[in-house]
């Protein structure tokens, strides 16, 4: 079995034996999957008449638990954006009725962004679609593959996930 990057490394080889070009093996296939994952996501959040930012706002509204609410500073760092992208985003989904705004009650010039009934509805519904999907996905693996597999990326990721700035 053959796949795309393995036509590029040979290319490669072709083109510039004088270079080790071994982590495109893996590096070039995770950047690969990465687009065909979110062009999965993307149908997924279209169905539910949602764009990806707009996913990733109401789910971490929907993890902070009942009554799901977080303040826009929370909210930006679980979504890693700046305020004013924030800012615009809370404004969106409040014009569709997918949050609302509340006031903080222990804080008096701030305020609490909750998720609506609707919001609740449309995320939820959403995010079981989309482990639908990504299951299918996994299909092709074992359970004893997708946890290695895991495992694996988890090594690779963390270094980057702290050194992340905050926005």
């Amino acid at each position: 079995m053959q796949d795309e990057v393995d036509r590029l490394v040979a290319a490669w080889h072709t083109e510039r034996p004088d270079l080790d070009v071994q982590p495109l093996h893996v590096l070039s296939r995770v950047s690969r999957l990465a687009r065909h994952l979110d062009r999965a996501r993307r149908a997924v959040f279209a169905a539910h008449e949602l764009e990806s930012w707009e996913f990733d706002v109401l789910t971490a509204l929907r993890r902070a638990g009942a009554p799901y609410q977080l303040s826009p500073g929370r909210l930006l760092r679980a979504t890693l954006v700046t305020s004013g992208t924030m800012t615009n985003r809370i404004d969106r989904l409040a014009a569709t009725g997918l949050v609302e705004r509340h006031p903080d009650p222990a804080d008096k010039r701030g305020v609490l962004v909750r998720l609506t009934d609707k919001g609740l509805t449309r995320v939820d519904a959403a995010f079981a679609d989309l482990l639908d999907r990504e299951h299918e996905i996994l299909d092709a693996l074992s359970p004893a593959d997708r946890e290695t597999l895991a495992n694996l990326l988890r090594t690779l990721l963390v270094p980057f996930d702290t050194d992340v700035p905050l926005p």
